[in-house]
């Protein structure tokens, strides 16, 4: 059988101390293979940062197993951990982290940089994601959604594994969401990597492979003719 690219086993997650800790993730059980769109819905609170957290090793499990691409993440050490993620992984935040000095082209040529890549295809990226006429510029001189289509360019410069990816949508109009989504779509059909996506747009659900819900730290399959 081929190993998945995540794999989640049994993971339990619980936030807060004393009265104040809630359950986050409870038994959760995700396989998702090299090719895949997997999107996750769920109303707020109800788990889903949490589990892109632990699915991208960013957080460890207080129970079950995470393995990303055979490599078992669940008790690796900070340094092995941000080393495996620069490797490996790629995020799309909501907060686009980019760096605030470096241009839209910048954000790519040092994220490869740190990655070990020798070779990023920067304008072909920033042409996907509609950039290329901001490649020069920086940060404060582009609008939100401008800022997360840098993001996702900078993301699919590491040619990750695993591409995990925070409501992608949120500041972009209708048909700027559509093309990004369907690009992600394009990259997991070609066979390059795994996606897995946490939205509440789900007029965009239809490019993904399967839809998960996440409900009280539960995740559960959602049936095409109920999307």
């Amino acid at each position: 059988m081929t190993t998945p690219a995540l794999l989640l086993e049994n993971v339990q997650l619980a936030l807060g101390d004393g009265d104040a800790r809630v359950t986050a993730l409870e038994n959760v059980n995700l396989r998702v293979n090299t090719g895949e769109f997997v999107a996750i819905v769920g109303p707020s609170g109800s788990g889903k940062s949490s589990l892109l957290a632990v699915a991208g090793a960013l957080s460890a499990p207080d129970a079950g197993r995470v393995r990303i691409a055979g490599q078992d993440v669940t008790r690796l050490s900070a340094s092995k951990a941000a080393r495996f993620r620069r490797e490996n992984l790629g995020f799309v935040f909501q907060a686009d982290n980019l760096t605030p000095s470096l241009t839209s082209a910048e954000q790519l040529t040092l994220a490869g940089k740190l990655a070990g890549r020798r070779r990023i295809p920067v304008a072909e990226l920033l042409a996907a994601v509609d950039m290329s006429h901001r490649a020069g510029h920086r940060p404060g001189q582009l609008s939100g959604g401008e800022r997360q289509r840098v993001g996702i360019a900078r993301a699919l410069a590491l040619s990750p594994r695993l591409l995990l990816v925070d409501e992608p949508t949120a500041a972009l109009d209708r048909a700027r969401s559509h093309d990004v989504v369907k690009l992600l779509a394009e990259r997991a059909a070609a066979g390059e990597t795994a996606v897995v996506m946490v939205t509440h747009d789900r007029e965009v659900l239809g490019y993904c492979d399967r839809v998960l819900e996440m409900v009280d730290g539960r995740l559960s399959e959602v049936e095409p003719s109920v999307r």
